[in-house]
């Protein structure tokens, strides 16, 4: 194995670990925030809010794929992609493409459902 490949697959791996530690570290500040926003919505939908931060301390998360789940989270009436990268501050060229690769990870850990609505268009919920 080549050296420089040997180091990128290691720094890989520390990304991966040093975002489930700011996972773990994360949701205790993020938790109470999450709670007032969806207080202030519906108190119903606090059990649903506390599952999936729950939820994504179990999976190694990176924080990207974070961030997309805390937009997610955040709307409860649902979310398209592109919605969810402008969210997070990326231009509107790019930014459904920018979120897909966090959803797809998101959904086979089933962090997230998606919902076909007519046609080709798409949204996605907080399980």
């Amino acid at each position: 194995m080549r050296l420089a490949h040997k180091r990128n697959v290691q720094m890989k791996l520390q990304k991966r670990i040093k975002a489930t530690v700011a996972n773990t570290a994360a949701p205790k500040k993020a938790k109470p925030a999450v709670e007032k926003t969806v207080a202030a919505k519906t108190t119903a939908e606090k059990p649903a809010a506390a599952k999936a931060v729950a939820k994504s301390t179990d999976v190694a998360l990176t924080p990207k794929q974070q961030q997309v789940l805390d937009i997610v989270a955040s709307n409860a009436e649902g979310i398209n992609p592109k919605g969810i990268g402008l969210a997070a501050g990326q231009e509107e060229a790019k930014a459904a493409s920018w979120a897909t690769g966090a959803l797809k990870k998101l959904l086979e850990e089933n962090l997230v459902a998606k919902e076909q609505l007519a046609g080709n268009k798409v949204i996605y919920k907080a399980v």
